[in-house]
């Protein structure tokens, strides 16, 4: 079977890269954050160039990035949402984003801790996730194409704009790459409010991923048979449980305090 040739796949490790974001309240706010870097920005050729637009083109070009004109149904294509583009889209590019087989192929160091997150649906809390890992001493986020909050200008927001700085490790399946974490060496803890170990109670040697669940229903029972151990926060006076978000926290910076 004939392999890829280097240039194919340094091709596709780039656009692998792109975050695409649509709609112009949301492109014109992605384009005013400083560390955003642009690829092409995509315009419908019935747009007016006037007043947003006029400022759109305008940081894009800054940016230097690449403009593009296509007719509507085109346009409606790239963004996947015709109904709400507005005639707007932009490929930002996230130098962190990667795939989970290529982070376990050549991982960042040998003790490596990672967040996985699991059906988490609000933009706002997926949003200060990214933030906090890109804060703390975890080195990255696994975040599965499906089930999850897509990542769009209501994150891109809530991150205050740490999305384009963190390390994000796409996958199809939670649970099979989870397994393949496991298989690699790596520890996988479920976080889970039932579970009888602790936080505070496991060895910090080795590789390891911390897995936090969906806002309502926590962990999902595929993934928490994908996970090593389930482990819990104590909680005083009663509380039951912490924001997600909170929780995202107290792990990406437990090595750090």
């Amino acid at each position: 079977m004939k392999s890829d040739s280097p240039e194919y796949l340094q091709r596709k490790q780039f656009f692998d890269q792109l975050l695409t974001v649509f709609g112009r309240k949301p492109v014109l706010e992605a384009l005013q954050m400083p560390d955003v870097k642009v690829h092409r920005l995509h315009l419908a050729e019935s747009n007016k160039k006037q007043g947003i637009i006029e400022e759109i083109i305008a940081l894009a070009e800054a940016k230097g990035a690449e403009l593009v004109y296509h007719s509507r149904e085109e346009l409606g294509r790239i963004s996947k949402n015709a109904k709400q583009d507005q005639g707007v889209a932009a490929d930002l590019i996230c130098s962190g984003y990667g795939r989970c087989e290529d982070f376990l192929a050549k991982p960042s160091r040998s003790n490596y801790q990672l967040l996985a997150l699991d059906s988490i649906t609000n933009p706002q809390n997926l949003g200060m996730i990214i933030r906090s890992v890109c804060a703390g001493s975890v080195d990255g986020l696994i975040l599965p194409e499906k089930g999850c909050a897509k990542l769009d200008a209501l994150v891109i927001k809530a991150s205050t704009g740490t999305l384009f700085k963190t390390r994000i490790l796409r996958c199809k399946s939670l649970a099979r790459s989870l397994k393949q974490f496991s298989q690699a060496g790596a520890n996988v803890y479920g976080l889970s409010s039932h579970a009888k170990l602790s936080l505070g109670q496991i060895e910090n040697s080795g590789p390891a991923v911390f897995v936090l669940g969906n806002e309502t229903h926590g962990v999902s029972k595929e993934v928490a048979e994908a996970c090593n151990s389930l482990v819990n926060i104590p909680m005083n006076n009663g509380v039951e449980s912490l924001n997600v978000a909170v929780t995202a926290s107290l792990i990406a910076f437990k090595d750090m305090l």
